[in-house]
């Protein structure tokens, strides 16, 4: 029988990426309430990192997390108005078939060694660490970049553009799928421009519709996949209450410099996984 001692050093060590794993989840809801999006692509990275879950189950518990957190901050947005029931149906369901399928099938499809280019081996945490790290770099760009000729009315009735409306569902769900994030970078541009929606509407209605298909996606994994509930509450808790003391926040920060800056933050942390998954290993 083998024996594993673990030092003290190592308890400490371990102690504290927890504790910053906790408050990074917290965080995560204080950006998600301040800025209306972008959190939830760093909870697969904290969850990597910090609490040091395998790339392909920290997928599945970002969805539970993000869909949780979405679905919390839609409420106030619908009492407010600011949710489009009629949109979130159309642009959601071929996002929550897709988003399902991708996380009941094809996820486990893949298999755990891909291909190798010499000594370097690409498995399948690996893809997915960098297929992340390059939406992380897609959506800084969208947090970055000003967005001063978008206009909070929509320039004419609302109408639905179908087929490019279920093509968009259908893309966003399989990325979610993939990755666990909640894509509304891709979704609020696609609400404005292909439904017509005002872009405070567009807000609220995708946080529905990452909360959907989010909380459905999980479900495909559900029968496959031992999950760490404790571990998964206590974050998607600390990111809810990140949710209301951002919402707090918000209404003494500008929330656009905030981000800006918040942009930034996200393509540095794109890049630094992209070398530490590619050169340090």
């Amino acid at each position: 029988m083998t024996i594993v001692t673990i030092g003290l050093d190592d308890c400490q060590q371990i102690c504290n990426m927890e504790i910053a794993g906790y408050i990074a989840s917290l965080i995560i809801g204080v950006s998600l309430g301040l800025i209306g999006g972008g959190g939830s692509i760093l909870t697969v990275p904290v969850l990597v990192y910090l609490f040091g879950i395998n790339p392909v189950l920290a997928t599945a518990y970002s969805l539970f997390i993000v869909g949780s957190t979405s679905l919390v901050g839609t409420i106030p947005k619908y009492r407010d108005g600011m949710v489009n029931l009629k949109t979130a149906g159309i642009f959601g369901v071929p996002s929550i078939i897709a988003v399902y399928a991708t996380r009941k099938w094809i996820v486990p499809a893949i298999p755990q060694d891909l291909f190798s280019i010499g000594d370097f081996a690409i498995t399948k945490p690996v893809m997915m660490m960098l297929l992340f790290a390059v939406l992380m770099a897609f959506a800084s760009v969208s947090m970055i970049r000003d967005k001063n000729g978008v206009s909070d009315e929509p320039d004419a009735p609302q109408k639905f553009n179908y087929p490019l409306i279920i093509i968009e569902g259908l893309i966003v769900g399989t990325l979610t799928g993939l990755v666990g994030a909640g894509g509304g970078f891709l979704i609020i541009p696609a609400l404005v421009l292909l439904s017509k929606l005002p872009m405070k509407q567009a807000v609220g209605t995708s946080l529905m519709i990452i909360a959907m298909k989010s909380l459905i996606g999980f479900l495909g994994d559900l029968s496959h996949t031992a999950m760490d509930w404790k571990l998964l509450i206590s974050v998607t808790a600390l990111a809810i209450i990140g949710i209301f003391i951002g919402n707090g926040l918000s209404r003494k920060i500008d929330a656009q410099k905030l981000k800006k800056g918040f942009g930034w933050f996200v393509l540095v942390m794109g890049i630094y996984i992209i070398i530490k998954e590619l050169f340090i290993r």
